[in-house]
Formats: structure tokens, sequence, C-alpha cells
């Protein structure tokens, strides 16, 4: 694997408009103590163009976190080393965790044109400003080592998601006209928006609706327009999505009770191992190579869907209400064909 190098950005350049110069400024004020000059906040400010406020802080910033020894000698009325500094000190960063940052990135392009793209880039440009001149990586090329891949994108109004986040963020109630699956004239409704969830890779708003009486769940993509009425509101006490979530299979959760159990053929098994499908399941092994699936959930909506994608190699076995649904879409589908 060869090596792949970085070399930081001159300083002054737009990219660290915040984050690079008081760096930068300290790397000086260091070169120019170890230097044995013993520069004082005065001359320090007039060379560097800055305040002696500045200049006072960078130094105490040397001091208190960055653990530097430097002591001011009245005699010489200047700053200096109490010991040898042989480097200035940068940001310490194992294989491991530049590699880390390097997911980070690429998990990042999920949320291209949304607005958490601005924030998160921010959050890496500025951990990528403190680290040393060069870093480098035993990878083979960081394009090609790892990549994150959709199947199935959701299609969002970029500017309805960023109204909604906003809105979510600082509280304010929104007007808002919504298109329920299968209509073409879309509702008004108004919703004080409480929460955005990502649930296996598809947004989800859920808010009070005022013509519910009830939290209900959103599709933003089905969100045609928004505005705000200009008034706030406070989140219901009782509204947890930990606990609104806690029975469904997916994002639909209901006030039922159902113990589920699906068992898979042996061809597809492994699949069904290989991952956490819900916070509930149990696992049973079967003579052959097979594995059945137990849960508890609070609705079968989701789950009947899930069942008939893994085809001929699922059964279900219980509830009654969801071997009736699966046999009835699997008559559908054949009725179809």
């Amino acid at each position: 694997m060869r090596v792949l190098a970085r070399q930081r950005r001159p300083a002054g350049r737009a990219d660290y408009p915040r984050a690079r110069p008081p760096l930068q400024r300290m790397l000086q004020i260091h070169e120019a103590i170890r230097s044995g000059r013993h520069p004082n906040a005065t001359t320090l400010a007039r060379e560097l163009e800055v305040s002696t406020k500045s200049i006072q802080r960078d130094i105490d910033f040397m001091r208190d976190r960055m653990d530097l020894p430097i002591a001011y000698d009245e005699r010489r009325w200047g700053y200096h080393y109490t010991q040898e500094v042989s480097a200035f000190p940068s940001l310490q960063i194992t294989e491991g965790e530049l590699f880390a940052l390097v997911v980070a990135e690429k998990a990042v392009q999920q949320y291209r044109g949304t607005n958490f793209e601005r924030p998160l880039l921010s959050a890496l440009k500025k951990m990528a400003a403190a680290l040393p001149e060069t870093v480098s990586l035993h990878l083979a090329d960081w394009d090609q080592t790892i990549s994150f891949r959709t199947s199935a994108e959701t299609l969002l109004n970029l500017e309805i998601f960023d109204g909604l986040a906003r809105a979510t963020a600082k509280r304010q109630q929104l007007e808002i006209a919504y298109r329920k699956p299968g209509r073409a004239v879309p509702e008004p409704r108004i919703v004080d928006p409480y929460h955005l969830a990502n649930i296996n890779g598809e947004w989800y708003l859920f808010a009070f609706d005022h013509l519910r009486q009830d939290v209900r769940t959103f599709a933003p993509a089905r969100i045609q327009t928004l505005r705000p009425t200009g008034k706030t509101f406070r989140r219901a006490a009782g509204f947890s999505m930990d606990e609104r979530l806690r029975g469904s299979f997916g994002v639909h959760s209901g006030e039922g009770r159902f113990e589920v159990v699906v068992r898979f053929s042996p061809r597809v098994a492994d699949f069904i191992r290989e991952k956490r499908w819900h916070p509930s399941q149990a696992l049973v092994e079967r003579r052959g190579g097979g594995v059945e699936l137990r849960l508890k959930l609070s609705s079968l909506v989701e789950i009947e869907r899930w069942v008939l994608g893994w085809g001929g190699d699922a059964k279900v076995l219980q509830p009654p209400e969801l071997i009736r649904s699966v046999r009835a879409a699997a008559e559908a589908i054949l009725a179809g064909a």
C-alpha cells in the first residue's frame, strides 16, 4: 500500500477564516519566545498587527491548554520558556482516528444539498486545520477504500427540508400543504414540528397536527408548501421518540401488541442472523439451518411489506392477522402477473 500525504494549505486561505489565524499566530509567538529574545505582549502585538489583549489570550491558551512552559521575566520584560521546547505542539491523531475522519467525510456526502452539509463540512475543516503539516495514511486510495451508497434515494425539495429543519430547531409553528399517498390534491395542516428523523435512510417529520389533535408522521417529500404562522410552541411533556418508536418495525407505530414469528429458509437464514432488525428480536435456530425471527410489535404495516420482500424464503407463523394480510398480498401479486 502506498502512503498518501496531505499538505496543509498556506495560512490566510479563505477555507479556515476563523480557525487558522489564531493557530498561525500562536506558532509565530512560539518561534519568537523560543528565539530567546524575550518578546512581550506589546512587541508581539506590533509585529503581528493585533491587540495586546489578543496576544495575552493566545499566551494564556498556550500555557494553560497546550502545557507550554511559558513564564514572564520581569527583569527582561518579556516571555521565555522555563525549559526546552523542541517543537510547537499540534493535534495528535492516530491512523485509526484519521481513518474515522475519512469515513465521516464520506458519510457527509449523503447530506449534500441539505442544511446539514455546511455545518458538517465546517466541523471537518476545523479538525483538519489543527492537524500537523503533513498527515500520512497507509491506504491504497481514500476514494477507493470506503463509500456510502443508497439504492433508492428520497427526492427532497431542499427548500422545504431546510424550512422544516429551521422550524423544528426554533420551535416555530407551520402551515403546510400536505399530499397524502394516492391523493392528487394536498390538504392544509397546521403543525408544530417536534422532530426530524432519518429512519432506514428515509426522512420523517414528527409533528403535532392541530387538525387531528395528535402527533402524526409526515414525509417531507409530500409537503408541497410551508410557511411559518408566526407562533411558537412547546413540545408536549410526554413526547419521546424512543417511546413512540419502541414497538414499530420502522416508523409506523400503533396501539396493538403483536407477537410476530417468521420462519426463514436456510438459504437466507444467515442474512437474518447478521442484523439486529428490532430491539425485541429473538432468534430460534431450526433443524436443517433455518431460523425463526420473533418480534414484539405495535403495528403490522411495515413488517408485512418486509416479509413479502423475502418471497418464498419467509413464512409467517403468527399472528393470524399477519398471516392473512401476507396471503392476501401474495394472491393479489399472482392475480396481476
